[in-house]
């Protein structure tokens, strides 16, 4: 990645407002799609069901596996697959209400497949469902729940993908909307970009964007460089 004269706050932010990466790997839920009713919705009725409080559950769910986010709260591992399962049932036919994030689809198509992933917590079917609802292509690398060992924070859907597009996970740019996800990317060593709102002491120094109209990306040779607010 290009270098520049660095703050303290993090060795990976540089002062200037362009950033040069060999590729992007970009967060499903939240990032590219706006799928906050439905999941809320979801989490709500396994709240209900099996007696936990919701705020709770929301506190942990975002951006991680829902087998992970389950077991959290059943500690049997049997019923824990079980209802993950039906959880994932219930969201593939969910698709009223997603929208696709403002900018996303421009972004996209201004990168080319060969220098962009999607690294998600959701399974393939549904990323996939979630991505054609709301009209935005799937990159030929899209690591799903189900492609790792260990889900976000855990890096390995970030190191999995870079290495499907045959580049350094630290010479590419993430961007990740919450907190499982942003540790997962730092930990992997990416430039880390904060979609949205989120506030944690893990975002500290990183560079925040509301949403992808403030983003621009060019290819320069075999080099993806984005300009950010």
């Amino acid at each position: 990645m290009t270098t520049h004269p660095l703050d303290a706050a993090d060795a990976r932010t540089p002062p200037a407002d362009e950033v040069t990466v060999a590729a992007v790997l970009l967060d499903m839920d939240g990032t590219l799609v706006d799928s906050t009713a439905v999941v809320e919705a979801v989490w709500g009725e396994f709240a209900a069901a099996h007696g936990v409080d919701l705020d709770t559950v929301l506190s942990v769910s975002h951006g991680r596996r829902t087998i992970d986010t389950v077991a959290d709260f059943l500690p049997d591992p049997h019923q824990a697959r079980v209802v993950a399962a039906e959880i994932e049932a219930a969201e593939l036919v969910r698709l009223d209400g997603l929208t696709a994030i403002p900018g996303a689809r421009d972004l996209l198509a201004s990168l080319p497949d060969a220098r962009v992933a999607v690294v998600t917590s959701a399974e393939r079917e549904l990323a996939v469902r979630r991505l054609t609802a709301v009209g935005l292509p799937c990159p030929t690398v899209l690591v799903a729940a189900e492609d790792v060992a260990a889900g976000k924070p855990a890096p390995d859907g970030f190191l999995r993908a870079a290495s499907a597009l045959g580049v350094p996970a630290d010479d590419c740019a993430v961007f990740e909307d919450a907190e499982a996800g942003l540790r997962a990317a730092r930990a992997a060593g990416a430039f880390t970009v904060v979609v949205g709102g989120h506030e944690s002491p893990t975002i500290r120094g990183l560079r925040r964007v509301d949403d992808f109209r403030q983003v621009r990306a060019r290819v320069e040779g075999d080099r993806v460089v984005l300009a950010l607010p």
